[in-house]
C-alpha cells in the first residue's frame, strides 16, 4: 500500500496545472490543489468542497479573515493563516510588478494591467481606473460585483469615483469569468450611458477594457462610444 492513497491523483493535478495553468480548473480543484500543501495525507477535494459550500465562493473564502476560517471550518490557525495569505500575496505581487507609478496611455498597455488585475477572480467585478491629465494611474475603485447589466451599474457611481479621486479622465475595466470576450447588449448600453453622463462634468471616458484570462477587449480600439487615447 502507498504511503499517500491520495498521490496518484494529486501528481495528476499538479501535473494539468503545469501544463495548463488554472484556466480549466474547476473552483473546488483549485482550493483542492492549493490544499494539497496543508493537508499531506487528506483527501482534499473534499476538505475544497465543503468550504466552497459555506463560503460559496473562493472569492469569499479568501477573503474571509484568518479567525473566521478557524470558527466556521474547524479548521487549523495555520491553514487558517494559509488560505488568508493568498489574496495578501496576490496583491503584493501585483503592486511589486506595477510599481508606484503607473501610466497606461495606450490599449496595449492597460490591457495588460487590467488582465492583470481580474488574475484569479472568479465572479465578475467593474472597476473605474482613475487617471490624471498624464494618464498616470490615481485609483483603481471597485464599483460592483456580479453580473453586469444596466441596473448594477450607474453613471453616477463612476462619476462619483472620478471626482473623489480628481480624475481627469477614467477606463472602464470588467471581467467575463469563464465567459465571451465579446461585450454584451448590456455592455455596450453601460458603456454609452456612462459616457454620455462623463460629457456633463467634462470627464474624458478613454477606454473600456474586457478582460477573460489573459486576453482584453478594447472599446477604445475599436471606435465604440470612448475617446480612447489620444
Amino acid at each position: 500500500m502507498p504511503d499517500n492513497p491520495n498521490a496518484g491523483h494529486r501528481q495528476r493535478l499538479r501535473e494539468r496545472f503545469l501544463s495548463h495553468g488554472l484556466d480549466a480548473f474547476a473552483e473546488h480543484e483549485v482550493l483542492e490543489l492549493l490544499l494539497f500543501y496543508c493537508y499531506p495525507r487528506c483527501d482534499t477535494k473534499i476538505i475544497a468542497k465543503k468550504m466552497l459550500a459555506t463560503f460559496g465562493s473562493l472569492h469569499n473564502l479568501f477573503e474571509a479573515d484568518a479567525k473566521s476560517l478557524t470558527n466556521t471550518l474547524g479548521c487549523t490557525e495555520n491553514v487558517a493563516v494559509f488560505l488568508s495569505l493568498i489574496p495578501a500575496a496576490a496583491n503584493r505581487y501585483f503592486r511589486s510588478k506595477w510599481g508606484e507609478s503607473i501610466i497606461l496611455d495606450d490599449a496595449k498597455l492597460a490591457g495588460k494591467f487590467i488582465i492583470d488585475l481580474f488574475v484569479g477572480e472568479t465572479v465578475e467585478k467593474f472597476y473605474v481606473l482613475c487617471l490624471d491629465k498624464k494618464f498616470k494611474l490615481i485609483n483603481t475603485a471597485l464599483i460592483s460585483e456580479g453580473t453586469l447589466d444596466e441596473a448594477a451599474v450607474y453613471p453616477r457611481e463612476i462619476m462619483r469615483a472620478a471626482i473623489q479621486n480628481h480624475a481627469a479622465g477614467i477606463i472602464l475595466a470588467h471581467n467575463h469569468p469563464g465567459g465571451t470576450i465579446r461585450p454584451s447588449r448590456g455592455d455596450l448600453e453601460v458603456t454609452r450611458r456612462i459616457a454620455e453622463g462623463a460629457e456633463i462634468i467634462n470627464l474624458d471616458v478613454i477606454d473600456h477594457i474586457i478582460a477573460v484570462g489573459d486576453t482584453y477587449y478594447s472599446f477604445a480600439a475599436r471606435g465604440q462610444h470612448v475617446g480612447g487615447y489620444f
